[in-house]
């Protein structure tokens, strides 16, 4: 997975980057995995940040900026500073340990 750059989508990598107190989750309505990843999700929300692509513009070049080809592969999830494009409920979940 790709380490993110500073430069990327300054607002949303530097926010990410910042917070070492959970997660960063990117996502968009409609997206099946994303779905799932949320249901499996549940009752963590107090240290997951959900942020909705659509909704932000700086959020979706991010997005674009951690996939390769510039594709807003979502979800994306955003663990110590480290892009992880559609992690699995039980990277997420280890993360928060």
């Amino acid at each position: 997975m790709p380490v993110l750059s500073r430069t990327s989508s300054a607002t949303h990598a530097r926010a990410s980057l910042g917070r070492g107190d959970g997660v960063t989750i990117y996502w968009r309505p409609g997206c099946p995995v994303c779905a799932k990843l949320r249901t499996a999700l549940r009752g963590h929300g107090d240290r997951i940040t959900w942020v909705n692509i659509r909704e932000d513009a700086d959020a979706a070049a991010f997005v674009r900026t951690t996939n390769r080809g510039g594709q807003e592969i979502v979800p994306v999830a955003v663990i110590d500073g480290v892009a992880h494009s559609r992690p699995t409920p039980r990277q997420v979940l280890a993360a928060l340990r």
